[in-house]
């Protein structure tokens, strides 16, 4: 009888073993590392070094670990890139979309494999928006707006004359990726808020072009636009810093002041168009807010999680004049 009894406490106690390992095994696997597919268009300026290093320091911060992929501006690039992630079994991804359109069939083939998807920075158009579970980024369109706001408003302050001596200040636009989200909506929201302005009959849209996001293209595109307008272009708006930086050198290549005899107004708020502006030949950049890494990597957490999370998240920019650049160059972290 002892011996039964015996038996039965060493089979209970052995039971009770098992039941605790099990309990550990499955907190460790809930604690397991989270893998996440990342693809970025390129590295086409300071700007977007700047978003991918952000992403890459909030991965590392928060222990997830980030497969990344550059896409070299090319949409094919990214689609091969999400479909290699899918095939890998990660837990989520997410990419910034070098265009608004062409998603919906390797979304879906996210959706089926059961791994959300979160877009980043720029915007995309799908048939059904429950492709996607999250953007985070920033508002080009709003941005768009802030810009011609602030023209209007210097054009006013300055009392800025055409060059030519015509009625109106002509404005060369240097765009960024064609179809791409920061071109579309930064020239919407520009266009818009022109259009519904008090001032509008003052301004007149000359040329617009793409510089496809670069200093070398926006320095060749501008020189062209000074050979076709020359003494006519009293106002450039550059969708980007760096196209800003490439149009600068073109216009004192023709022996012209920039942001003195062509008011110059860009976009992204890099450290270099502050030391431009510092310089004198920029006169105002719009910020366009890169560090989204950290934002990026509490959503993918929560969403794992299976919290629930806004549908667009944007990050806080701001307006900055060549007034106050020396100031504000000393904190810029980009």
């Amino acid at each position: 009888m002892k011996k039964i009894i015996a038996l039965v406490i060493s089979m209970m106690m052995l039971l009770l073993a098992v039941g605790c390992g099990g309990g550990d095994e499955k907190k460790a696997d809930g604690d397991k590392k989270i893998t996440m597919g990342f693809s970025q268009i390129g590295a086409e300026s300071e700007w977007r070094t700047a978003n991918t290093e952000s992403v890459k320091e909030a991965a590392k911060a928060a222990g997830i670990d980030l497969q990344f992929s550059d896409a070299q501006q090319k949409q094919e690039n990214q689609i091969k890139a999400i479909r290699s992630f899918i095939a890998q079994g990660v837990d989520v991804i997410a990419f910034v979309p070098i265009v608004e359109t062409g998603w919906d069939t390797v979304l879906k083939e996210a959706k089926d494999a059961k791994i959300p998807v979160i877009i980043v920075d720029r915007d995309l158009k799908v048939e059904d928006d429950s492709l996607y579970v999250a953007k985070i980024g920033t508002n080009m369109i709003t941005e768009g707006e802030k810009g011609f706001e602030w023209l209007a408003k210097y054009a006013n302050e300055k009392q800025l004359k055409p060059r030519d001596g015509g009625q109106q200040l002509n404005i060369v636009v240097l765009e960024g990726t064609v179809g791409s989200t920061a071109a579309l909506g930064r020239t919407k929201g520009f266009n818009d808020a022109m259009a519904a302005s008090p001032d509008k009959a003052k301004f007149n849209i000359l040329a617009s072009q793409t510089g496809e996001f670069t200093r070398q293209k926006g320095q060749e595109v501008m020189e062209s636009f000074l050979k076709s307008y020359g003494s006519k272009i009293d106002i450039l708006v550059a969708q980007n810093d760096d196209m800003a930086l490439g149009a600068v050198q073109a216009i004192e290549a023709a022996g012209l002041k920039p942001g003195k005899d062509i008011t110059i107004l860009s976009f992204d708020g890099v450290k270099g168009i502050f030391q431009a502006m510092i310089e004198g030949k920029t006169n105002c950049t719009v910020e366009c807010n890169p560090l989204q890494g950290e934002l990026l990597m509490e959503t993918a957490k929560k969403v794992l999680a299976g919290e629930k999370v806004d549908k667009i998240v944007y990050v806080e920019e701001g307006v900055f004049p060549a007034e106050v650049a020396e100031a504000t160059l000393p904190s810029r972290k980009y």
